[in-house]
């Protein structure tokens, strides 16, 4: 079985049809969702592109892997999910983004070469590349974001976009009378970005999924992984004008977040970010734009569906839906992602399965706590491999897909955020081994555990489902938070670094004969058996 793990940058979980948005309508998503599983309870393991998807691409949580925010590089010799797959005899390919930062100093320390094979996994979350593309070619008068090529403006210039940086100039900026209106400028989010819509960002990676699909032998792993609907919130023809202000919900946030808040949400409040989406005139702007970033995306996934139905690969492929975290869009005074809200830290994870024990499922909606760390052993399982429980600390999915309950399950979710290199820890006085923020949430209660002496926060999601009313003060909730500390206290006993060893390794450990020339603890002879004390007494040899 070949598998396809479409990801998509910044999608919230609520701004699908299938989830119950009001206006935005993703039928090619609802259509792959009513042939799967949609899971309602999908936690990332941190709200903030880089460290979540090093835990989607290693099966492991943030602390961890080490790659805690991101630019962070993932540590060489880190298992990846393409390690487990290749084990199990499934190629495991790269075809857009993965934030993946190089441990450059581990590679120099083990003579790594980055254009050998291992050295360009190693570079790659363990990936082959067929094309990388993070889609971030941003250039300022503090220099570039990204120094790697960019295949994306190569494939413009090759099609007559001129200029250095296309990827501003045309697909991320709209038109003045002739001069560029940036779409870093959030006011140019309802003009058109200046380019043909099918060479646009989105639709040039289908196209190159397509591409690899066509070519590829079975069986492969394809982590098609697009930019958008992340910023800048700019879309092409005739995508920016397709929702207006009449489409845009209402902000969820309240008055009383305001009052009091905890010190660190309110730095957060009082950011950039956080100050210019609390402007209605802002989102008013955006959010039509982010909308229309979605319809074509889903678009896309219809050329995708259709690509895989009419050449039978609709009966051999996994496909996952997922995103790396959210986004506020406004909600709770909030821009961007970073907390642990549900628009930033929930996504939206939809799996087909093909084989025949899924049909019991097809169609299903999941509320069980999934964490995105699932789907690699998942996928390992799914590729007919054995799954690495001392290596990889998530959960298979395998059950709720074929219609099973497990016998467990988890009872809470982790995520975690560092915020060490942002000004918000500077603004709290912080260290940077303080800027550290933890959640635990189970299918009612939602708890954030800040380093640096803080209070914590917590939320009844039963009572208050739309986390206006943070209790982490009231004494009234002290067995709660009590609770939630224990499990966080569990959670950071875990066993998470003897990867190296299985338990399979140790069950042999412990059957390996204790007489292998080792005698501990033995006073005299008489304390073994005699065909071990008798190995170890006689004459003494004498010289020849």
């Amino acid at each position: 079985m070949n598998i396809l793990f479409i990801m998509f940058d910044q999608l919230r979980f609520d701004y699908l049809s299938c989830a119950g948005h009001p206006h935005l309508h993703t039928p090619n998503i609802d259509w792959l969702a009513s042939r799967g599983v949609r899971f309602t309870r999908a936690y990332v393991q941190s709200p903030i592109c880089g460290s979540s998807r090093m835990s989607f691409y290693t099966g492991r949580y943030v602390s961890s892997h080490g790659a805690q925010r991101n630019n962070f590089p993932l540590r060489v010799g880190e298992v990846t999910l393409a390690d487990h797959l290749r084990a199990a005899g499934t190629s495991c390919w790269l075809i857009g983004k993965t934030h993946m930062s190089v441990d450059k100093k581990g590679m120099e320390r083990l003579g790594l070469a980055p254009d050998s094979v291992i050295g360009a996994r190693q570079a790659e979350c363990g990936f082959d590349v067929w094309v990388r593309d993070d889609g971030l070619w941003a250039e300022g008068p503090g220099g570039v974001y990204d120094e790697r090529p960019s295949p994306y403006n190569e494939f413009l210039k090759a099609k007559g976009y001129p200029g250095s940086n296309p990827w501003h100039d045309f697909a991320n900026s709209g038109d003045i009378d002739g001069d560029i209106a940036s779409g870093w400028f959030m006011t140019n989010s309802d003009r058109p970005a200046n380019i043909a819509e099918e060479d646009s960002e989105t639709p040039w990676l289908t196209g190159e999924a397509i591409r690899f699909i066509e070519q590829a032998d079975s069986p492969w792993c394809a982590h098609v992984s697009y930019i958008k609907p992340h910023w800048p919130y700019i879309v092409p023809a005739p995508y920016h004008n397709m929702y207006g202000r009449n489409h845009v919900p209402a902000a969820t946030r309240h008055p009383s977040e305001r009052e009091n808040p905890h010190p660190v949400y309110d730095a957060f409040m009082n950011n950039r970010v956080g100050k210019a989406f609390s402007r209605e005139e802002v989102r008013q702007k955006t959010i039509p734009a982010y909308m229309g970033l979605i319809k074509q995306c889903d678009d896309q996934m219809g050329r995708l569906s259709r690509y895989l139905r009419d050449t039978g690969r609709m009966d051999d492929t996994m496909i996952v839906v997922t995103a790396d975290h959210g986004d506020y869009l406004g909600d709770h005074w909030l821009g961007e992602k970073d907390l642990f809200h549900e628009p930033s830290v929930k996504v939206p994870m939809i799996i087909y399965d093909p084989r025949a024990e899924a049909d019991p499922a097809r169609g299903t909606v999941c509320d069980a706590l999934v964490e995105s760390i699932d789907l690699a052993p998942t996928f390992v399982e799914a590729a007919g491999g054995e799954i690495a429980h001392n290596i990889l600390e998530g959960r298979s999915l395998t059950p709720w897909l074929h219609g099973r309950t497990p016998d467990s399950w988890r009872d809470f979710v982790i995520s975690e955020y560092d915020y060490s290199t942002t000004p918000m820890r500077t603004a709290l006085g912080l260290s940077s081994d303080d800027a550290r923020l933890f959640m635990v949430a189970d299918t009612r209660w939602k708890f954030m555990h800040a380093e640096g002496g803080f209070r914590p926060m917590l939320f009844d999601m039963q009572t208050d489902p739309q986390e206006f009313h943070d209790l982490g003060a009231s004494p009234d909730h002290a067995d709660v938070i009590d609770l939630m500390y224990r499990r966080l206290g569990a959670w950071g006993r875990r066993n998470a670094q003897r990867v190296t060893v299985s338990e399979q390794d140790l069950d042999e450990m412990r059957r390996r004969s204790p007489t292998t020339g080792v005698l501990i603890g033995v006073y005299e002879p008489d304390d073994v058996s005699a065909d071990v004390s008798g190995f170890y007494t006689g004459p003494v040899p004498k010289a020849r």
